[in-house]
């Protein structure tokens, strides 16, 4: 994996969305990015995060847009946050969704790190991006700005929310430009900032929402930390294979010939690439079925023998003695231990 992590394909899209409404034909963009259809056409993939800035650079260029970021801001949708949109559109207050940004952001991209900080009567929402390159900084902290502001918007159902203000560390764009991020954001903009920040009122954050759903919300964040728990320090192809794997567990199937497929490849090209990077299919299937057998132990009420079932276990022994080989204890103890928050 680059220094710049990965993304989801869902966040890729939302771009892809923007410069097809604006008669931007993005394939030879995609292409010269090194960016596949097949992988683009994913429903779970994930992007390097060099080849998306790349793509991004190239996109900047090619439009010669200067406020492209802050338009991309306007294609946003639940899915361009991959689960994360889903937790956040199944809690009950504004608020209750800006909490859960920082813990599952990772599952959106690597593009940049969000904090909030406290004031007396403010809340900030501080974000550090990660990319680099001059040329996209600046659009990319736009949009995930625009993105955010525009979809708490949508979840409040109240298209008159604002932000206090907000602060931009890029240079001033040209006057003509400027009026465009008061039209979106309707608060007083700084640019040249200290750092990138969006100050919300508190009384903001109380603002209900308007589909909450705590049951589903909880299952949702029960799925998004299995995903966390894949994406520790993986290269892109084993990220895929990884989530491949994931999604196919939670149908109850192990098959590495639809693993290959899925990723446009035959089983022997696969076998092949994960040999090159020092790892096999089947320690990826252990490390996922590892992965989300903590999980679902921490986390969920299931049965120890539904856990097996769900992970593709044949035998629910089968299970506890792959489980106990690798924590030395079995799924009931681990259990229990973590409860009682022993383990």
């Amino acid at each position: 994996m680059s220094e710049l992590g990965t993304a989801s394909v869902a966040a890729l899209r939302q771009y892809l969305r923007a410069a097809h409404a604006r008669g931007i034909h993005t394939t030879a963009l995609l292409q010269e990015a090194g960016l596949t259809p097949d992988l683009v056409a994913s429903d779970d993939g994930r992007v390097d995060g060099e080849q998306l800035q790349t793509f991004l650079h190239l996109l900047s260029e090619h439009s010669q847009n200067p406020i492209l970021g802050l338009e991309t801001g306007d294609f946003v949708q639940p899915g361009s946050y991959s689960v994360l949109g889903y937790i956040t559109m199944s809690c009950a207050t504004l608020g209750e969704a800006i909490a859960r940004i920082a813990p599952f952001e990772k599952l959106v991209g690597d593009m940049g790190v969000t904090r909030l900080e406290e004031g007396s009567d403010t809340v900030s929402l501080v974000w550090q991006c990660a990319f680099n390159d001059p040329v996209v900084r600046p659009h990319l902290v736009d949009n995930v700005f625009a993105s955010w502001i525009r979809f708490a918007r949508w979840l409040a159902d109240d298209d008159s929310a604002s932000p206090t203000e907000v602060h931009l560390q890029r240079s001033e764009p040209e006057t003509k430009w400027i009026a465009a991020y008061a039209e979106r954001w309707s608060c007083p903009v700084s640019f040249g900032a200290r750092d990138n920040r969006v100050v919300l009122a508190k009384d903001l954050l109380k603002a209900p929402l308007r589909q909450p759903d705590p049951l589903l919300r909880k299952t949702l964040e029960a799925h998004a930390h299995q995903q966390l728990a894949i994406l520790d320090t993986d290269t892109a192809l084993t990220t895929r294979v990884k989530h491949s794997i994931q999604q196919q567990l939670m149908q109850g199937i192990t098959r590495q010939d639809m693993i290959a497929s899925h990723l446009g490849m035959t089983s022997r090209t696969l076998q092949r690439k994960l040999s090159q990077e020092g790892v096999s299919y089947q320690s990826l299937l252990d490390a996922v079925r590892q992965a989300m057998a903590e999980d679902l132990l921490e986390n969920s009420e299931l049965a120890i023998p539904d856990i097996g079932e769900r992970l593709g276990y044949s035998e629910t022994a089968s299970f506890h003695r792959k489980f106990k080989s690798v924590t030395g204890l079995t799924p009931g103890v681990y259990r229990s231990k973590k409860r009682d928050g022993i383990a």
